[in-house]
């Protein structure tokens, strides 16, 4: 009776978050703005897809591995963005209308509540980037296949379901730690601009008037899970990585493009890792009124 328990009160608990999951992604699909969105990448998706098979050749590859790679580059910038406005307010409009203190009124925890944020959040927005890839190896397969194409779709998928990671647990530390949703949307599109246009600017810089060593820029350069995630895509590109000059030459000489992957996808696994760690932490510990 004893040891029954504990296994009863952790079904009790999943059931419990996946009933709260299902009450999150509800009102993540009500929401215009993220079906909007979703449906213009859609429509990105299929440009890409129309002008990729035909026969022109853009660094060795042609058809459907283009369009991967090309779709893969849009969402560099695209997902980042969209990761982060559509995380970084709930925590913060839970508090502020309510729906927390309502919520921690039944016999429930903090952390189930949590729980079904992320899961929801993150079957909305790391779903479809599945759903694109396996849908570019599919046209592929069927339009009569290229050499290689798995692996590339397998490269671009680890890197942008990482890269959309980083921004999911990046955005729900924001929520959890902003006062209102107005500076949450601000800090949000800091962090966007940061990641996707100062942080370069930064280290170019730096580097007119400081000169460092290729493996120093290297780790300056991947601190930035944005950049982080190029270079695991160039990898898949050219392996030399010739196009970054003397830092390219490095990484290809002595991390090689699998080191170089690992690093693509390991950062930014580690860096939403650790924003959502932080965040469930506030929620566990703060207030449930904002």
């Amino acid at each position: 009776m004893t040891a029954a328990t504990p296994a009863i009160g952790q079904r009790t608990r999943l059931r419990r978050a996946i009933a709260f999951t299902r009450f999150e992604l509800a009102d993540s699909l009500r929401s215009r703005w993220l079906g909007s969105s979703l449906a213009l990448y859609a429509l990105v998706f299929v440009i890409f897809v129309a002008l990729g098979l035909r026969e022109s050749s853009i660094l060795g590859f042609t058809g459907i591995s283009r369009v991967v790679l090309n779709v893969t580059n849009g969402v560099l910038v695209a997902v980042p963005l969209l990761v982060l406005l559509a995380t970084c307010q709930v925590v913060v409009r839970a508090r502020r209308n309510g729906l927390l203190e309502m919520t921690l009124a039944q016999p429930v925890r903090r952390s189930e509540w949590f729980v079904g944020v992320l899961a929801s959040r993150a079957a909305v927005l790391i779903g479809p980037l599945v759903v694109m890839c396996l849908g570019a190896a599919l046209i592929g397969a069927a339009s009569g296949g290229e050499q290689g194409l798995a692996a590339i779709t397998a490269r671009c998928l680890a890197v942008s379901t990482a890269l959309a990671w980083a921004f999911l647990g990046i955005g729900l530390f924001i929520s959890a730690v902003a006062k209102t949703a107005e500076r949450a949307v601000v800090f949000a599109l800091v962090v966007w601009v940061s990641a996707t246009a100062l942080h370069d600017f930064a280290l170019i810089g730096l580097l007119l008037n400081v000169r460092l060593p290729p493996r120093a820029v290297f780790a300056l350069a991947a601190l930035n899970p944005s950049e982080a995630a190029r270079i695991g895509i160039l990898t898949g590109v050219d392996a030399e990585l010739s196009v970054l000059g003397p830092v390219g030459f490095w990484i290809a000489n002595a991390l090689g493009a699998t080191k170089a992957l690992l690093v693509a996808v390991a950062w930014p696994l580690t860096l939403g890792t650790l924003g959502v760690v932080a965040a469930a932490r506030n929620v566990r510990r703060g207030d449930a009124i904002g």
